[in-house]
């Protein structure tokens, strides 16, 4: 396993063509072992007084401003 594949997450944000051909090189345990590692974070059991639409604005202009460059 490459490096590159070896640090390939899950997001919410939509992938780069590398990043989805990377995930998809991926078995499907490997993925399933990423998405529990991810999981498995501690910010993952922090509460926020964000709302879903806070948070899908937020992840909009993120990808807005990667397209920017």
């Amino acid at each position: 396993m490459t490096d590159a594949i070896a640090g390939i997450m899950p997001s919410a944000l939509p992938p780069t063509e590398a990043e989805l051909a990377e995930w998809n090189a991926l078995t499907r345990d490997e993925q399933l072992a990423r998405y529990r590692e991810y999981f498995a974070q501690p910010d993952c059991d922090t509460f926020t007084m964000e709302t879903p639409d806070d948070i899908l604005a937020a992840a909009r202009s993120h990808v807005a401003a990667r397209r920017r460059g």
